[in-house]
């Protein structure tokens, strides 16, 4: 029986753990951290019973291994009177209930030391579990600290990404860019004008215009400054 349970104690220290590999519960610490103490309070339960079992057992034994040594003191008490009366049936008697219980008394004394070793194995696992639940707890608060302020930093940072402005200087690099496309544009129609062979010729002719009439006009001045020598004379 004992065998069995420490076994089973040596199992729970060892294997309450394995709890956190749900993936939900990775997805939810708090539940992940609740599970895993509610079962090893549940099991720091069973095992209290279980040492309590054990220390009744203890007490059992501890009850008939007194009242066997108070029947081996009270047979070795007529066993004297026996031999002092020379009733020598009665102490052959008296030899033999003796010998059955100093030989119960052997096993009972077996018995409470194991029972007693028991005990005290239960008892250091109960410190043991108590101990692993009181730090569980600890890690979970402490934990779930960390994780929520990670979940505020993630938060802050994607509200600042949110806050960038790079989309906007690139979407108005793309209109600088156009802007200057279109005055590259102007002036390369101007530059081409300007060395267009019919845009120079009309040049030109627009040019011999204004000459043929500026010449025109300053003989009509000289005609009219002649005509009017002319009138004065008369």
């Amino acid at each position: 029986m004992s065998l069995n349970l420490f076994t089973r104690l040596g199992n729970l220290v060892r294997g309450f753990m394995s709890l956190f590999v749900s993936g939900i519960e990775q997805q939810h610490p708090e539940i992940a951290y609740e599970n895993a103490i509610n079962t090893m309070i549940e099991k720091y339960n069973k095992l209290k019973n279980a040492t309590a079992g054990l220390i009744r057992l203890r007490e059992d034994a501890a009850d008939r291994l007194q009242k066997a040594q108070a029947q081996q003191h009270e047979l070795s008490a007529m066993l004297e009177q026996a031999m002092a009366e020379g009733q020598d049936d009665i102490a052959v008697e008296l030899i033999e209930r003796k010998d059955a219980i100093d030989a119960e008394i052997a096993s009972l004394q077996a018995e409470m030391e194991a029972a007693e070793k028991d005990v005290g194995t239960a008892k250091t696992a109960l410190t043991e579990v108590k101990g692993e639940i009181a730090k569980l707890k600890a890690e979970k608060d402490r934990m779930l600290a960390k994780m929520q302020s990670a979940q505020a930093r993630v938060r802050i940072q994607d509200q600042l990404e949110g806050l960038s402005v790079d989309a906007e200087l690139r979407a108005l690099e793309n209109v600088r860019t156009g802007i200057k496309d279109t005055i590259a544009k102007a002036k390369l129609g101007d530059e081409l004008r300007e060395s267009d062979l019919d845009v120079r010729l009309k040049s030109l002719r627009t040019n011999s215009s204004k000459a043929s009439a500026r010449n025109k006009l300053e003989a009509l001045k000289k005609e009219r400054a002649g005509a009017a020598g002319a009138d004065r004379t008369i």
